[in-house]
């Protein structure tokens, strides 16, 4: 057993310390927001995250898992001390370090004895070198490692992914910090990749620029698809048995979304441009995604001949991907307010996310179901993929809408069954089929 600080109780702080406590470790999680350690100690969560919650409160029973907003006495037994604060994005695309920079600055005033001390947030390369200057300046000694252990996780199967990590990245700069770090993560059982922290710190920033990449390709072999008569979904599954290519993330739609893409494509351009590199690739990258999200508004306009004012639209799906309720970067943010300037009214439903999306877009209407959405609506717009969009009785979906009219950014449903069913069907990357 291991005594681990996590300081954070964000998505990746808070699942990393329940995930190293369910494995037998003893993880005290610090936040300075008193109300969510305070709702954290009775097992409230404040992200939706499928079984975080039991896993929380499993924890806590066996003694395992501690909240506090005291950093020292959360620091004074502990092995390892991971930071996992936010580093948002600045306007200039930079990663934002000043609450990696304040929880630096505390660790350093209360380091007595040997820590290793590990940098789980994302954070530009050099940063493990800058932490440990700011902690030896504050702690007046160098008694201490530093190291990078970057995260993989997937927003909606962060346990399972933590879990059943496929690499534990490892950016030491000693032996004894390369060993606490490795015996930490032998109970997973996975690939461990030993490096130094830039590298680590790189792996991480390339690892994500690098499926955004395959997503903004294959979107744009999807805009090509519709122009010569092509099915991308077909193209993509002739792609992904190529073992070279592979399956992941060849998913044609309206573009990726949330706490990471976005953030971590911008502070890599960022990078690249202070060492004096242009990084065309990511930036085109961007640029793609950024417009990929209107297709879904061009085509709702293509399906009424250009005029949707006074058009009833239900929107289904507002958070970026299912099983979140994150609305970061979510496409429906630039997508639904579009669609009112045109005059639409927009009726919105996500099993989750709503209430985040108010804060977002404060005039925006929704429901409780996506049966409410659809009644008397002129089409149904599907922006997130959610399993119960995919569950949904088209038959019953169809006698609710005023017209039979689905404009789908996710491609859930075949040519064929719309066809069938005598749907108006505009999805991406695919023929339109024009119903009866």
């Amino acid at each position: 057993m291991m005594n681990i600080c996590v300081i954070g109780t964000g998505y990746v702080g808070l699942v990393s310390g329940v995930c190293f406590s369910d494995i037998g470790n003893k993880v005290t999680c610090v936040d300075i927001d008193e109300n969510k350690i305070n709702n954290l100690k009775k097992g409230i969560i404040p992200i939706y995250e499928p079984g975080l919650e039991e896993l929380v409160l499993k924890n806590i029973n066996k003694k395992q898992l501690f909240f506090t907003t005291e950093l020292e006495e959360a620091m004074e037994d502990a092995d390892i001390i991971i930071i996992a604060v936010g580093t948002p994005p600045k306007e200039n695309g930079d990663a934002d370090l000043r609450f990696v920079e304040a929880v630096a600055t505390s660790i350093g005033k209360h380091l007595t004895d040997y820590k290793v001390i590990v940098t789980k947030s994302t954070v530009p390369v050099g940063t493990g070198k800058w932490i440990k200057g700011i902690i030896e300046k504050e702690a007046g000694h160098s008694n201490f490692d530093v190291a990078s252990n970057p995260e993989f996780l997937r927003e909606g199967s962060a346990i399972y992914d933590t879990m059943n990590m496929e690499r534990a990245v490892i950016g030491v700069e000693s032996e004894k910090a390369k060993d606490v770090l490795t015996k930490l993560h032998e109970p997973f059982q996975t690939n461990i990749v030993v490096s130094d922290i830039e590298t680590a710190e790189m792996i991480k920033y390339a690892a994500n620029a690098f499926l955004a990449t395959k997503i903004s390709f294959i979107n744009e072999i999807a805009n090509i698809c519709e122009l010569v008569g092509a099915d991308v979904t077909k193209v993509a599954e002739g792609m992904g048995y190529d073992n070279r290519i592979g399956k992941a993330f060849l998913a044609a739609g309206i573009g990726y979304g949330g706490s990471c893409f976005p953030k971590d494509t911008n502070a890599l351009i960022s990078i690249a441009e202070k060492a004096g590199y242009n990084l065309r690739i990511v930036k085109d990258v961007e640029n793609v995604n950024a417009n990929q999200r209107f297709r879904i508004y061009d085509k709702v306009k293509e399906a009424f001949g250009g005029d949707i004012k006074e058009k009833k639209l239900a929107v289904l799906g507002l958070a970026f991907k299912p099983n979140t309720d994150d609305m970061r970067a979510a496409p429906s943010l630039d997508i639904i307010p579009k669609l009112q300037e045109e005059g639409a009214n927009v009726i919105a439903y996500d099993p989750v996310a709503s209430k985040n999306a108010h804060k977002e877009i404060p005039n925006l209407q929704t429901v409780d179901s996506y049966e409410q959405a659809v009644q008397d609506a002129d089409a149904a717009i599907v922006l997130t993929d959610w399993k119960e969009f995919k569950d949904m009785d088209l038959h019953a979906l169809k006698g609710k809408l005023k017209q039979p009219i689905i404009i789908d950014g996710r491609n859930m449903f075949t040519l064929d069954l719309m066809e069938e069913l005598g749907f108006y069907y505009s999805s991406i990357g695919r023929k339109t089929v024009k119903g009866n």
